[in-house]
């Protein structure tokens, strides 16, 4: 049996911030297969029973989760959605920094500071490297959090892969570095990167070859809610034909979340892949878009 057909309690945890988070998120995991099967026409009524749970249950956790209603959050896990982004949230890289995108709905409103390891540290693998790392609830599931004394260098989540494959797959990214279990050192940059009031600036410690780190800065100018293509990429780094490769790259992006690879999309729409997990990306997708629309709402009434 799959995690996402698991039955939910009807009594929600009481929890901290981060749990109930977790918690919710398995809510929206479950519900975004019940959408799959029953189609966007479903009432509240309908999937709350679906989901073994009393309407005004359902309505409370999911809201609480996504920021707006089911009903309302149900157009943003269509098959269409993807597009409809691309009309409407498009970004072209060469002129966010023009008209402030990158700047002005940074993710969760943070400031975040990166650096990259040079190519000559990079080619030793992680070599002379300590490495620290803790599991994390986050509004996503479980989280595996990896850092230097400089800063973030990975983010996996491992609701659809399992904590061993997440485990294996970030390790193996820098083999020769000494790994650290310390979720204390992180957990003050782990909760600011997932929503909470950060007490100082986040910052990223980005692992990788010259051309991938190329790809990710490009990432990190894609702004919270919108959505960019893996040939628009590719223009931006200086590499127009390299389209296959920017896709690599884009896979390989270490720091799920805080370098937003979920916001690139294929040109005909598609969502493309994802390192861990297609649900994970549109749930991810959606969170966001349903988020900035609701802030654009406030703003707009305010």
């Amino acid at each position: 049996m799959s995690a996402l057909s698991k039955t939910q309690p009807e009594t929600e945890p009481q929890t901290d911030d981060a749990q109930g988070a977790a918690y919710h998120y398995e809510v929206v995991r479950r519900a975004i297969e019940v959408i799959d099967a029953g189609g966007p026409e479903l009432t509240l009524e309908e999937l709350a029973r679906k989901m073994s749970m009393s309407p005004a249950h359902f309505q409370r956790v999911f809201s609480k989760w996504a920021g707006v209603s089911p009903k309302r959050f149900q157009q943003y896990l269509t098959l269409g959605h993807a597009k409809s982004l691309l009309a409407a949230k498009f970004t072209t890289l060469g002129t966010a920094d023009a008209v402030g995108l990158s700047g002005s709905s940074r993710l969760h409103d943070l400031f975040l500071r990166w650096e990259a390891m040079s190519p000559g540290d990079f080619a030793l693998k992680g070599a002379g490297l300590v490495i620290s790392w803790g599991w994390f609830d986050s509004p996503f599931g479980p989280a595996l959090v990896m850092g230097t004394e400089r800063g973030i260098c990975g983010i996996g989540f491992s609701a659809e892969t399992g904590k061993e494959e997440a485990m294996r797959d970030l390790t193996s990214r820098w083999p020769k570095a000494q790994y650290v279990e310390n979720a204390d050192m992180l957990r003050p940059w782990v909760h600011a990167a997932f929503g909470a009031q950060p007490a100082r600036d986040t910052p990223l410690y980005l692992i990788g070859a010259p051309f991938q780190i190329k790809v990710w800065e490009a990432l990190l100018a894609i702004p919270s809610g919108h959505i960019t293509t893996y040939s628009e990429i590719a223009a931006h780094v200086g590499h127009p034909k390299a389209v296959r490769a920017v896709g690599t790259a884009v896979g390989r992006n270490p720091i799920s979340w805080l370098v937003p690879c979920h916001r690139a999309l294929r040109k005909s729409g598609g969502l493309g892949g994802y390192h861990w997990g297609l649900p994970v990306k549109r749930a991810l997708l959606a969170y966001e878009a349903a988020r900035d629309d609701t802030r654009q709402d406030a703003a707009a009434n305010g």
